[in-house]
């Protein structure tokens, strides 16, 4: 299994594109054009493959904003999630960011919880789906 920081380039884009795809949009009923924001060829991206097929993913913004975590269905309960968010959180403390910060599905808080994230803020709807802000301080060494 292969976990990966990589930008949305020609190589790993259409595998991003896949896993967002059928997490977000095929099942989660999300419109395209909500997830794919145009922020993809500025943030920083995670790509989990088993063997050579992408199955998890996940990308940070510069300011600190993690966003866009998925799992394809079969590969749930299996630890990609927190792999993929680990390596988000990871990578924000080698840019020396004071804070991550997300929106969580309600349902996906506790997930947010147990990996260190605290609730900050009010539900909120976005893309039809309740969530809830969430943020990590960070402790730079």
């Amino acid at each position: 299994m292969g976990v990966d920081i990589v930008q949305f380039d020609a190589t790993n884009a259409p595998s991003i594109i896949h896993v967002r795809t059928e997490v977000f949009v095929k099942e989660q009923g999300i419109d395209s054009e909500i997830d794919f924001d145009g922020l993809d060829e500025v943030a920083t991206h995670v790509l989990v493959s088993v063997g050579d097929k992408p199955v998890a993913t996940g990308r940070i913004l510069d300011d600190g904003h993690i966003g866009r975590i998925g799992v394809l269905k079969s590969f749930r309960r299996q630890g990609l999630g927190v792999k993929v968010v680990e390596a988000l959180v990871k990578e924000a403390k080698k840019k020396k960011y004071k804070r991550v910060y997300l929106g969580s599905q309600i349902h996906a808080t506790e997930f947010y919880e147990k990996l260190g994230f605290n609730v900050c803020g009010e539900v909120f709807m976005d893309a039809g789906l309740e969530h809830i802000e969430m943020e990590m301080e960070m402790i730079l060494s």
